[in-house]
This record gives structure tokens, C-alpha cells and sequence, in this order.
């Protein structure tokens, strides 16, 4: 009987446990900044810098970015909606292209005025996977 088995894929950043990746949020760390020391890690702090920086905002990258900060403060309906997580996916597939979404949910609360975004994500020719949760308020 052959057991099938799944291969354990290892990014090569991940070797050297001691040596940092990237920077952590918040940028508040006892030495300035506190560090990643993996890639997924690396990843997920890298997907929530993005969506917490508006187009045009980044010096020497003002393409970086995304414009969602713009349409939270219009009148939010489900067509909105519909228009941010359009965004949020073509943006996705343009910045991250090693990150394939598995799951996305865009919903809105327009009493509140609040827009929640949460992603089930898995990063390509790897076994990182993770999600993520973030909320737009006026």
C-alpha cells in the first residue's frame, strides 16, 4: 500500500532562523523597529501595510498602495461593496502575485459606516497559510 504524503515546502528565507525578513507592525520595537524572522510573517505584515497605505502616499512608489480610503467615505451600499472588493482582489493580484486568495469577504455596515475585509490566504509553492482581518472605519 502506497501512503500518499504531502511534501513539506520550505521558503529558502525561512534556512536561517536568526536573520530577519522584514519589519513587524506596529513600529514601535525596543531597538525602533521589531523584525520578522519568517516569511509568512513577512507576508502577512506586508499585506496589511498595504492596505493600511493609501495610493500616492509612498515616497519613490506612489503607485504602491490602494484607493479604498476614498470610497469608505462615500454613501456605502452593497454596489460599494461590491466595487471595493473588486479592488481589493485586482490589487491583490497585481502586488502579491505568490498570494492566491482562497477566501474573501467584503461586508458593510452602513449604519456604522464600517467595511469588513477578512481573507483566507495560501502563498504559492509553499505550505503558508493564513488569514486576515481588517476593519475600515470612517
Amino acid at each position: 500500500i502506497i501512503m500518499p504524503f504531502e511534501v513539506k515546502k520550505i521558503d529558502p528565507l525561512d534556512l536561517q532562523p536568526r536573520k530577519a525578513v522584514g519589519v513587524k507592525l506596529p513600529f514601535s520595537g525596543t531597538a525602533v523597529f521589531n523584525q520578522t524572522f519568517t516569511s509568512a510573517e513577512a507576508i502577512k505584515t506586508n499585506l496589511i501595510n498595504y492596505f493600511l497605505t493609501a495610493r500616492g502616499e509612498r515616497y519613490l512608489n506612489p503607485l504602491f498602495g490602494n484607493s479604498l480610503q476614498n470610497l469608505l467615505f462615500d454613501n456605502l451600499t452593497q454596489n460599494k461593496v461590491n466595487q471595493i472588493d473588486a479592488i481589493i482582489r485586482a490589487d491583490l493580484q497585481f502586488y502579491f502575485p505568490r498570494v492566491d486568495i482562497v477566501e474573501i469577504s467584503t461586508n458593510g455596515d452602513p449604519d456604522r459606516n464600517i467595511i469588513e475585509f477578512s481573507m483566507s490566504y495560501k502563498v504559492k509553492d509553499t505550505n503558508i497559510e493564513d488569514e486576515l482581518l481588517i476593519n475600515f472605519e470612517q
